[in-house]
């Protein structure tokens, strides 16, 4: 970080991100602070009953995706951004579902691929960010590395991770994508939110292979996104009848979800 830029008013600096990150395209931005032991727990925890299946990467980086320092050496915040993705154009989901003769891909993608997408905005912001403050450290991330994206998010005030483990926004539900910037700059962490899911079971209830084994834990084993995408070997056939006309992941657990009709249509 450039020293000369230590007596910047950090929290209206905030206020400034938040403008540039929504005429980049992003819906919202805050910010984390790097304490995610809780989420570490949780993660081991997870990581012990065999729920990661097949995705040996959420382990073979040790304490990396929990310590971000580990990651990237000097950082001191987490900037955390939005992007939406609900395809208001595309077919109404539950119709392509009762259709045999159609096959359903989730929503997430069925625009461009989001990775480069959001590595692009972000880098922008970057530069918007280093010709207020000057030369400053920092590296962007987009589901490419071990990042905890979701508890980053929830930190930073994006929502709060529901029943189903992806992140809820009471005003835009869950259909958005999450990207990071690890920075040397001493940013304040925005303010969280507080859960409301409340008593509702409605995206446990509804899933097809019974994946979401308990509210927030997630056997992925069980899930038709990992199934459909992550697993290399042959779906298991105890599966097979369960998963319908799914083909490249699943979305019932937000389609049923109340939160999402509150989402709006993104390009």
């Amino acid at each position: 970080m450039d020293k000369q830029n230590t007596d910047i008013e950090w929290q209206d600096f905030i206020l400034r991100m938040q403008r540039w990150a929504r005429s980049l395209g992003f819906q919202a931005l805050g910010v984390s602070d790097l304490d995610l032991s809780e989420a570490d727990q949780r993660l081991q925890n997870w990581l012990e009953k065999g729920f990661h299946g097949d995705m040996g990467f959420m382990e073979k980086h040790g304490s990396k995706r929990t310590h971000p320092t580990q990651l990237v050496e000097g950082t001191v915040s987490i900037i955390s951004v939005r992007m939406d993705y609900w395809p208001g154009e595309a077919a109404e989901p539950w119709s392509v579902l009762d259709d045999d003769e159609k096959a359903f891909i989730s929503r997430y993608a069925l625009g461009r691929d989001y990775h480069k997408l959001m590595r692009k905005r972000l880098a922008k912001l970057a530069q918007h960010i280093q010709k207020e403050v000057g030369e400053f450290g920092y590296r962007v991330f987009t589901d490419s590395a071990p990042v905890m994206e979701k508890a980053i998010a929830e930190k930073a005030g994006l929502g709060w991770i529901g029943k189903h483990s992806n992140v809820l926004n009471r005003d835009h539900g869950s259909y958005f994508f999450l990207g990071e910037i690890y920075t040397d700059l001493p940013l304040p962490p925005t303010q969280s939110v507080a859960a409301h899911c409340g008593s509702c079971t409605a995206c446990i209830d509804i899933c097809p292979t019974k994946a979401i084994v308990a509210p927030y834990e997630v056997d992925a084993r069980r899930c038709i996104s990992y199934l459909t995408i992550e697993l290399r070997d042959s779906i298991p056939e105890e599966f097979r009848p369960l998963m319908g006309n799914r083909i490249y992941g699943c979305d019932d657990c937000q389609l049923v979800c109340p939160w999402n009709k509150y989402a709006q249509a993104t390009t």
